[in-house]
């Protein structure tokens, strides 16, 4: 494997930092990519090129990305197949002043493998399909509370349920209650308390945590029990937990669903699908907009969709996945580091959780510097594409063997936070 890691410095990324200085707003056109959520003054801030499941930075250093995009690319980076059909649409054009057949023709391989995906509607981010998904909801039921468990997005309906409310009229909070997952019993009195006014139960069907049997089941019949829909926000779980998303793989079926991120490859597309019915109701519903018909995430989209079936290539990142969870996990262990870090959620998307203790973020920070230093781009959330092949997990394991024994050893001296060279890691918001 070629050299990886920070050996050239991050001069570049910090030139071009001082430029978007005052130019954007917070520097990033996206907060999860912004360098609050990597170690300030030692991690890279620009990435130029991506291949496969390698990254180069600005000053040219090389990384095994586990980032992938924020989870958007699936098949990897500069992916042969999914650019040449990319480069054979460009060649036509990228957006038409009427249809184009690239819109029926994935929204048939959707409705192919996803079990709710009766009709499909495009979007192009994830908040534009859940948002969507809510007015729908209300306009279908003509209810207007929302009750939802995990992260949907930007748009005010769901933000005013975390701290970052600014902007955000305070009303809005009387329409949003969140319950807590895996637990029946906070649903049900959210139901009691606003009986005959829910429109829609929206959430994530597996985060962190795996449900507990029978949970997503009794979800839905609690929801339909009182004339509300069941939303599922796979927009993280979808084309990676398997190809049928994560309904397919606990067998429980919601009335409306959402998709974005792996299903294009990196192209910005995203997806409303469901019952038909229920779908129809957009006939008066406004859900529309320029690019929502774009036609390179569409092909690329056909092209992903073709590769994951005719390549299996979910089986794969769900054996590299279960490989980096479980061998991690070990070595966590093996140092003795088991109270302050446990690797956990499905295998496709793992996330480092942290211990809730004073030196959690240190901890957490720490050992990001310390991956990066040996050519590992880490985050909490960790995305596992099929270009990640066994000889990166092994060296990825390799590298986190190390790290971690020069963790447990700042642990036992008390000087974690005088080894972190720069600004420890920041989260974007927490919730409410």
């Amino acid at each position: 494997m070629e050299q990886l890691g920070m050996l050239n410095g991050i001069q570049q990324s910090d030139h071009f930092w001082k430029r978007a200085d005052g130019l954007i707003p917070c520097g990033t056109q996206c907060l999860s990519k912004g360098p609050t959520q990597f170690v300030y003054g030692y991690a890279p801030k620009y990435l130029v090129k991506g291949d496969g499941c390698l990254v180069t930075d600005a000053d040219d250093n090389k990384f095994i990305d586990y980032g992938m995009g924020l989870g958007a690319v699936s098949i990897g980076y500069n992916d042969p197949v999914v650019n040449e059909a990319i480069i054979a649409q460009l060649k036509d054009a990228i957006t038409l002043t009427l249809m184009h057949p690239l819109e029926v023709e994935v929204s048939e391989l959707v409705r192919e493998v996803i079990p709710c995906a009766e009709s499909v509607r495009f979007g192009k981010n994830g908040s534009d399909v859940t948002t969507a998904a809510i007015r729908l909801a209300r306009a279908y039921t003509g209810k207007d509370i929302v009750l939802c468990c995990g992260y949907h997005g930007w748009h005010d309906w769901y933000v005013i349920t975390t701290e970052r409310t600014s902007g955000i009229p305070p009303i809005m909070e009387e329409l949003t209650k969140k319950f807590t997952y895996n637990d029946i019993d906070s649903l049900k009195a959210l139901m009691e308390t606003y009986k005959g006014r829910v429109a829609a139960v929206i959430m994530e069907p597996v985060g962190i945590t795996m449900p507990q049997a029978g949970f997503l089941a009794d979800v839905r019949d609690i929801t339909h029990e009182n004339g509300a829909l069941l939303i599922f926000d796979e927009v993280l779980t979808g084309f990676r937990l398997s190809l049928h998303g994560a309904q397919g793989h606990f067998g429980v079926t919601p009335d409306l669903a959402t998709f974005g991120k792996a299903v294009a490859n990196g192209m910005p597309l995203s997806m409303l699908v469901g019952r038909k019915e229920i779908m129809a109701a957009l006939e008066h519903v406004f859900f529309s907009f320029t690019f929502g018909g774009e036609m390179l995430s569409l092909a690329a989209a056909k092209a992903t969709i073709q590769q994951m079936k005719a390549r299996n290539t979910i089986g794969h990142v769900n054996e590299m996945g279960k490989l980096l969870k479980e061998s991690g996990n070990a070595l966590i262990s093996k140092h003795g580091l088991a109270d302050r870090i446990q690797i956990k959620g499905p295998d496709a998307k793992t996330l480092f959780v942290y211990s809730d203790s004073s030196e959690a973020n240190l901890v957490k920070s720490f050992l990001q510097q310390e991956m990066i230093r040996r050519g590992i781009l880490f985050t909490s959330y960790n995305y596992i594409s099929y270009a990640h092949k066994q000889d990166h997990i092994q060296y990825t394991l390799d590298a986190l063997d190390d790290c971690l024994g020069e963790l447990s050893e700042a642990r036992r001296q008390d000087n974690i936070k005088a080894r972190i060279e720069g600004i420890p890691v920041a989260p974007v918001f927490r919730m409410a």
